[in-house]
């Protein structure tokens, strides 16, 4: 590390086994990078201070064959997106990351559900705005919505993928980078119930560091 480079703080390190289809449908979407297909490995880091980012791709791309879909450098935080069909790549990506870094995997932030709401049956203009504003599947009215917020950002890909598994689901978007990630998902009221505890759940197992400084298991 440089005289003038600040240490590096790991804020949410998300491994995906198996990118789903609508997810990796709305990476391609958004990302300026190298898309990815359904059901590759997928590794979303999310670091402090943002332009520490680049460091860590850097480390990422020389020691191993991931591809990057996303970088993101936003006000206060960076996050990268790396995936392959192998899962050693993605995960060896990973280690490099964390080597360069000096961190564990333990060392991330334990993720927070700052929102965890259901609208059902979603009245026609509430259902037209959020379409306006969407890079996902269209939500028609009369659908359940379900809108998720985590902190940090980047977990919320972690839910939109294990909703995605554990129901038949619509993805109508998914932002995961920012000081908050945000997730919206439509379907039939049975589903979103369903989605919304698979959802909660693969949170809640993630272990790491509370946000007030101690470690939880």
């Amino acid at each position: 590390m440089g005289p003038n480079e600040m240490a590096i703080t790991l804020r949410s390190y998300c491994f995906l086994d198996s990118l789903q289809p609508q997810l990796a449908a709305h990476i391609c979407t958004t990302c300026r990078g190298f898309y990815p297909v359904p059901y590759v490995a997928s590794l979303f880091v999310e670091i402090a201070p943002g332009m520490g980012i680049h460091r860590l791709m850097d480390a990422a791309l020389k020691r191993t064959r991931v591809n990057p879909a996303t970088l993101v450098v936003e006000r206060a935080y960076g996050m990268m997106e790396v995936h392959h069909e192998d899962k050693g790549e993605v995960l060896s990506a990973g280690q490099a990351i964390l080597d360069l870094m000096g961190a564990k995997v333990e060392d991330r932030i334990k993720p927070r559900v700052i929102s965890n709401t259901v609208i059902r049956a979603i009245e026609p203009m509430h259902a037209m705005i959020i379409d306006k504003i969407r890079f996902g599947s269209l939500i028609e009215p009369g659908e359940s919505l379900l809108v998720m917020e985590t902190e940090p950002a980047a977990y919320v890909a972690l839910a939109a993928n294990e909703a995605e598994k554990a129901a038949k689901i619509k993805l109508v978007d998914v932002t995961p980078f920012g000081a908050f990630g945000r997730l919206y998902l439509s379907g039939d009221e049975a589903n979103i119930d369903e989605a919304a505890k698979a959802a909660t759940a693969v949170l809640e197992s993630i272990t790491g560091i509370s946000n007030q400084g101690g470690k939880e298991k």
